[in-house]
C-alpha cells in the first residue's frame, strides 16, 4: 500500500503543472446530427461586459459550444431544435427560443438570488432552489474580507447551526460544531472536503483561494458515510476563466493585541490581601521584592505584528484555464515568544483534451514554521504570579519561587524553544469523459501529503544569581533537554463516478453511482536527550550527554475504507423533488467492517403551484424533508483486538507451564458511531426577493457512541479500561436565518442578515453505567461530569450558597436534627448546600450546574454602499451556557497573586461581604462560586472600504482598487469576569481522563487558554 501511495502521489504531482493551451472558440458538434443553419451571437452581463467561457448548449442534444474571450459564440442548430441554454457559474441559467433569428444578443443576470446559486452537494452539484437537505453557503469573497487565518474562523456566525469557537494561538484551528456535540471520545469536528481532497485540517488554505464554501448539516452529509457524523463543510477554490489573464493582489498589514485582560491587584492590594492571609510573609523586607509593581501580563504580551500577501494570475480559453496563486502570511503571537509565518501555492487547471474529454488538476503547496508557547504552568503563572517580584531587568530575571511557590513565566519562556516546520501538499488530478451531454465519467485521485519536525529545547539555568536578580528559589533547570520529533501523514483516495443527467419534458432525472477507495498512513518518531549544547545548529540527539541514553518512541497508524456511493434526484416542474442516496462503507478498523448509510429527502416548491400565482407575498417558497443516517469511525486502529503476551511462566501442579495472557482488553465487537438525523425546513423570498430566509427543525440522535470504560484490576488489563459502545447522544434545535437586501437609490444600498440557533444537548444512554468525567482544575479534580439527562462537559460541583458573615451565621446553619453543618468553617469562607441532606458537606452534595453547551448561538451582519464607500459590521455571540473559571480556583500558594476586582469585594472583618471569601487556595472546594454566564456579544469584523470608480480606473487601465480599514474582535459584551468566554477545550492536561483525549469535556473551563485577540489592520485589493 505504502509503494502505490507514493506512486500515485509522484503521478499527481507530475499531472498537475502543465501549461494551459490558448486556443480560439471551437464548437461542439456531435457526429452523426444533421445541422441546421448557424446560429451566432454575444454573450453579455448587465453593465455590457463580454463574458467568456459560457457554455451554450442546445437543448436535449449533446451539441454545444463555449463563449470566447470577447463573450461570442457560433453554433449550427440539429434539424428540429431551436432552444439554446447558456449557463454559467454565478449566472442564472437562460433558456432561449432561436426560432428564425441568426444572431442573439444575450445578457445573462448575476444569480445574486440565493436560489439561484449553485451549491456543491458531495460528488455534484446542484441549484439551491432544488435542494432537498439543509445545506447553507459563505461565498469566498465574504470570507477573505476578514483579517484571520483560517476559513472556519472567517466564517463565524455566519451559517446557523454552525458554531465556531475560535483560539487567539497562530496557526489554531478553531472547533466547528455542527448542530451540537453528538460525540466524545471520536471528536465533534467536521469533515473537510478540498476540491475533493478529504481532510480533518484545513490551515494550508488561504481564504483568497476560496470561491465557495458549503455546509452540509443534515442527512445530506450521508453520501460521506463513517465520516460525516459531525458534518461536511465542502470548499471550492477558484479556477480560470476563458478570456484574457486576470491579475489580482490582496493584502492585509496591521497588528493584533490581547483584548479583555483581567486587572491584577496591585503592590498596595496584595500586600493588604497577604496581611490577612499570610501575615509572616514580609513583603517589605525581603531580598526578592521591590518597591514597584510588576505588570505580567504587561512584561509577557505585547503588540503584534502581522500581514498577509497573496497574488493570483488567472485566464485561459475554450481550451484550458488556469489559475496560479501564491500567499505569504506573517503573524507574530501576542505572547512575546510566539511568531508564526506560512507560505502557500496554488494551480488550479482544467484542459479540454477533446469536445468529451477534460483533465482537471488542483495542487497546493504549503511551507509552515511555528513557534509556539507552552500554555501549562507558564501561561497559569502570569496569572499567579506576584506583583511585587520584578519581571527583568539586564538580562536577569525577578525570582518569584524565591518570593512565592511559582516560577517566573517571562523566564520560563525566554528558556523554552518549541518549533515546528510543516511542508505540506495537497491535491488531486481527474478525466471526465462525456460521450453525449447527459452521461459523464468521472475517475479522480487525491491525495494529501505533511511532512513535519519538531524541536523542543529547555535551555539550562540554575537558580543563582547569573540567571536571577537575587540567587534561591526552586526554578531551575540544571540540565538541558532535547525533545526532536520527524512526522509524515499520507493520505489518498480514489474515485471513480459516472453520472447520467438529463431532462424530459417536465422531468428532470439525476443518477449517480461510484467506488471510492481510501488509504491513510502516518508515522512518528521521537528522541528526547539531555545536555544537548545550545546552539540550534548542533540541537542533534548523538550530540547529547553520552552517558545518558536518548529516549526513543516510534508510533505509527494505518487503515484503508472502501465504499460505494449511490444518488438519485429527481424533479417534475421544478415543482416536486425527491432525493434517495445509499452509502456502503468497509473500514479496516472493525472486525465488522461494513456499514451502510442511507438518505431521503423530499421538496415542495410551494410558490410555483396554480393557487399562488396571484399572490403577491412570496416570490419563492419552498417546504423540505430529509432522513438519513451517519457515522463515525474515528478511533484507533485495531481497537478491537486484544493483546497477548506470551512465554509467561505458570506453576500448575507444581510445574512450570509456559503460557499467555491478555494484556490488553478489547471489545471484538466495536463498530462505528451512527448519528440518525431528520430535518424539516422552509426557504422563502418574500418582497421583490429583497426579504430570504430559512428556518428549521432538526433531530439527531448518536447512539453506540465510543467511550472508554473502566474495569476491575483483577482482570489483568493494562490500563484498567477499554473501548466500546456505550453511550448515546441526542441535539434537538431550530435554525433561523434572514436577510434583507434592498437599494434606497442608485447610489445607496443596504443589506441586513441574521440567523439564530437553538440547540439542546443532551446524554440520553450510558450503557456501562460509568459517567464520563473530565476537567481536571489542579486539586480540585474533575469539574465536568457528563451523564444520563445531561449536556456534554455539565459542571458538577457543590452549591456555594454565598459566603459565611461572622460566627453566628456558621452556628446557626443546622440541618432538621439541630446538627451545625459546616462546624469547622470560619467567617468569611463559603457557604455550601447539604444538597443530600445527610447534615455534613462532602462530595456526595455535589450537583450538575450546566455545561458549556450554548441555549443558542447567533450571528448577524449589516452593509452598507454608498458610491464608492462600503461599511461592514458583523456580530457574534451565544447565551444560556456556562464557564468554570479555572483561573480563579488554581492556586497553589498564599502568595499567589488575585484579582484586582476580588481585592475589592472579598470578605474582611471590616468589609463582611456575602459573595466572595475572605481567601481562595488550591483547598477550595469546586462549586458554583468559581461558575459564571458565558453568554457573550462580540463586534467580529468592522470594516470600511472605498472603491475607485470605473471611470478612475480606466483612466489608469486597472479593473479593480479597493482600499480598506478593519478590524476584528473589536468589543466584547460579556458577563463572565474573566479573560475569554470563547474557550474551545483541549488546554488541560486531563490524563487521568480516559474520555477526553479530544478536549470535548473540558471545555468552557478557563485555565490556560491562549487569549482573544483584537485586530487592527489596513488592506487593498487590486485587479488587473
Amino acid at each position: 500500500m505504502k509503494v502505490v501511495c507514493t506512486k500515485a502521489c509522484s503521478i499527481l504531482l507530475l499531472l498537475a503543472f502543465y501549461a494551459a493551451v490558448s486556443v480560439k472558440a471551437q464548437t461542439l458538434v456531435t457526429p452523426n446530427t444533421q445541422q441546421a443553419g448557424p446560429v451566432k451571437g454575444i454573450v453579455k452581463d448587465k453593465n455590457g461586459a463580454a463574458i467568456p467561457g459560457v457554455t451554450v448548449r442546445v437543448k436535449n442534444t449533446s451539441s454545444g459550444t463555449t463563449t470566447g474571450p470577447s463573450g461570442e459564440f457560433s453554433l449550427s442548430l440539429p434539424e428540429g431544435r431551436d432552444t439554446l441554454i447558456f449557463s454559467y457559474l454565478g449566472y442564472v441559467t437562460q433558456e432561449i427560443k432561436v426560432g428564425a433569428q441568426s444572431s442573439l444578443n444575450v445578457v445573462l443576470a448575476s444569480s445574486e438570488s440565493q436560489l439561484e446559486q449553485v451549491v456543491v452537494i458531495g460528488y455534484g452539484t446542484q441549484r439551491k432552489r432544488d435542494l432537498t437537505g439543509a445545506i447553507s453557503s459563505v461565498k469566498g469573497e465574504d470570507l477573505a474580507a476578514q483579517p484571520v487565518q483560517t476559513p472556519t474562523q472567517a466564517a463565524q456566525g455566519r451559517i446557523a447551526g454552525v458554531q465556531v469557537i475560535a483560539s487567539g494561538q497562530p496557526n489554531s484551528q478553531p472547533q466547528i460544531r455542527v448542530r451540537g456535540t453528538g460525540s466524545v471520545l471520536a471528536g465533534a469536528n467536521p469533515l473537510y472536503v478540498v476540491d475533493g481532497v478529504l481532510t480533518d485540517d484545513i490551515r494550508n488554505i488561504s481564504t483568497s483561494d476560496i470561491l465557495t464554501m458549503d455546509v452540509l448539516k443534515d442527512a445530506s452529509a450521508a453520501i460521506y458515510g463513517v465520516r460525516a457524523a459531525n458534518g461536511v463543510i465542502i470548499i471550492t477554490t477558484r479556477k480560470g476563466k476563458a478570456g484574457k489573464p486576470q491579475v489580482r493582489y490582496d493584502a492585509n498589514a496591521g497588528f493584533r493585541q490581547a483584548s479583555n485582560l483581567v486587572k491584577m491587584a496591585d503592590r498596595s492590594q496584595y500586600i493588604a490581601y497577604l496581611a490577612d492571609v499570610s501575615p509572616s510573609k514580609d513583603p517589605v523586607n525581603n531580598p526578592y521584592v521591590y518597591d514597584g509593581t510588576t505588570d505580567w501580563y504587561d512584561a509577557v504580551l505585547r503588540n503584534a505584528f502581522q500581514m498577509n500577501h497573496n497574488i493570483s494570475v488567472s485566464g485561459g480559453s475554450e481550451k484550458g484555464t488556469y489559475y496560479l496563486s501564491g500567499g505569504y502570511i506573517a503573524e507574530d503571537g501576542i505572547i512575546t515568544t510566539n511568531h508564526f509565518k506560512r507560505f502557500t501555492f496554488r494551480a488550479n487547471n482544467d484542459v479540454n483534451i477533446t469536445n468529451q474529454l477534460k483533465f482537471i488538476s488542483q495542487l497546493s503547496f504549503s511551507r509552515a514554521a511555528t513557534r509556539d508557547v507552552e500554555l501549562g504552568d507558564t501561561y497559569r503563572n502570569l496569572y499567579r504570579a506576584a506583583p511585587i517580584v520584578k519581571a527583568e531587568e539586564g538580562g536577569r530575571f525577578g525570582n518569584t519561587s524565591g518570593w512565592g511557590n511559582v516560577g517566573n513565566p517571562l523566564l520560563a519562556l525566554n528558556k523554552r524553544y518549541d518549533g515546528r516546520q510543516e511542508n505540506r501538499i495537497q491535491g488531486n488530478v481527474a478525466l471526465e469523459y462525456s460521450p453525449v451531454s447527459f452521461l459523464k465519467f468521472r475517475s479522480g485521485f487525491n491525495a494529501d501529503l505533511k511532512y513535519g519536525n519538531d524541536r523542543v529545547y529547555s535551555y539550562k539555568y540554575l537558580n543563582d544569581d547569573v540567571t536571577f536578580l537575587v540567587a534561591g528559589g526552586n526554578q531551575q533547570n540544571p540540565n538541558s533537554r532535547l525533545v526532536r520529533e520527524e512526522y509524515r501523514t499520507q493520505g489518498w483516495v480514489w474515485d471513480n463516478t459516472v453520472t447520467f443527467d438529463k431532462t424530459f419534458n417536465k422531468h428532470s432525472l439525476t443518477v449517480l453511482a461510484g467506488s471510492v477507495t481510501e488509504g491513510f498512513y502516518t508515522t512518528s518518531l521521537k528522541g528526547t536527550r539531555i545536555n544537548v549544547p545550545e546552539s540550534p545548529d548542533l540541537w542533534y540527539l548523538d550530540l547529547g550527554n553520552p552517558d545518558v541514553q536518548s529516549t526513543i518512541s516510534n508510533t505509527g497508524d494505518k487503515y484503508a475504507r472502501q465504499s460505494f456511493v449511490g444518488r438519485v434526484t429527481y424533479g417534475y416542474d421544478s415543482r416536486y423533488l425527491l432525493s434517495a442516496s445509499i452509502r456502503a462503507d468497509g473500514s479496516s478498523k472493525f472486525r465488522q467492517k461494513w456499514g451502510y448509510f442511507p438518505t431521503v429527502g423530499a421538496g415542495w416548491v410551494i410558490s410555483s403551484e396554480g393557487f399562488m400565482k396571484d399572490q403577491q407575498l412570496f416570490n419563492f417558497l419552498k417546504l423540505r424533508g430529509s432522513w438519513g443516517i451517519l457515522g463515525n469511525d474515528n478511533i484507533p486502529t485495531n481497537a478491537f483486538r486484544a493483546i497477548t503476551s506470551i512465554d509467561l511462566p505458570y506453576i500448575l501442579d507444581n510445574t512450570i507451564t509456559v503460557g499467555g495472557a491478555i494484556k490488553d482488553i478489547k471489545d471484538p465487537n466495536l463498530k462505528w458511531e451512527s448519528t440518525t438525523q431528520y430535518d424539516i425546513g422552509f426557504e422563502f423570498s418574500m418582497f421583490n426577493s429583497r426579504l430570504s430566509g430559512e428556518v428549521d427543525y432538526y433531530n439527531k440522535k448518536t447512539k453506540d457512541a465510543l467511550v472508554i470504560v473502566n474495569t476491575p484490576a483483577l482482570l489483568g488489563d493494562q490500563d484498567n479500561s477499554y473501548i466500546t459502545n456505550a453511550a448515546s447522544f441526542k441535539n434537538e434545535g431550530y435554525e433561523i436565518s434572514l436577510n434583507w437586501k434592498d437599494k434606497i437609490s442608485e447610489d445607496f444600498g443596504y443589506t441586513i442578515g441574521g440567523n439564530i440557533t437553538f440547540n439542546t444537548n443532551e446524554l440520553t444512554g450510558l450503557n456501562g453505567g460509568q459517567a464520563l468525567l473530565g476537567g481536571n482544575v489542579g486539586q480540585q479534580s474533575f469539574v465536568t461530569r457528563t451523564d444520563n439527562g445531561h449536556a456534554v462537559g455539565t459542571f458538577y460541583v457543590r452549591k456555594a450558597l454565598g459566603v459565611f458573615k461572622d460566627q453566628a451565621e456558621i452556628d446557626n446553619y443546622k440541618d432538621k436534627n439541630g446538627k451545625v453543618i459546616q462546624p469547622g468553617a470560619a467567617p468569611g469562607d463559603l457557604k455550601y448546600e447539604d444538597h443530600n441532606g445527610d447534615g455534613s458537606i462532602d462530595d456526595n452534595d455535589k450537583i450538575y450546574a450546566g455545561s458549556f453547551q450554548p441555549k443558542c448561538f447567533f450571528g448577524f451582519n449589516f452593509g452598507l454602499n454608498y458610491k464608492e464607500f462600503d461599511l461592514g459590521a458583523s456580530f457574534y455571540g451565544n447565551a444560556g451556557n456556562k464557564i468554570y473559571n479555572g483561573k480563579k480556583a488554581y492556586r497553589f500558594d498564599d502568595a499567589d497573586n488575585i484579582e484586582a476586582s476580588y481585592a475589592g469585594k472579598r470578605w474582611t472583618a471590616s468589609n463582611p461581604s456575602s459573595t466572595d471569601p475572605r481567601i481562595i487556595s488550591s483547598s477550595t472546594p469546586a462549586s458554583t462560586y468559581f461558575i459564571e454566564s458565558g453568554t457573550y456579544l462580540r463586534l467580529n469584523n468592522l470594516t470600511l472600504g472605498y472603491t475607485l470608480s470605473p471611470k478612475t480606473l480606466k483612466a489608469i487601465g486597472i479593473s479593480n482598487f479597493r482600499v480598506y480599514v478593519t478590524s476584528q474582535n473589536l468589543f466584547t459584551l460579556k458577563k463572565f469576569s474573566g479573560f475569554s468566554p470563547e474557550l474551545p477545550g483541549g488546554t488541560i492536561d486531563d490524563a487521568n481522563s480516559t474520555n477526553n483525549k479530544s478536549g470535548i469535556l473540558d471545555a468552557g473551563i478557563e485555565l490556560s487558554a491562549y487569549p482573544t485577540t483584537r485586530t487592527f489592520a489596513l488592506g487593498v485589493n487590486v485587479s488587473f
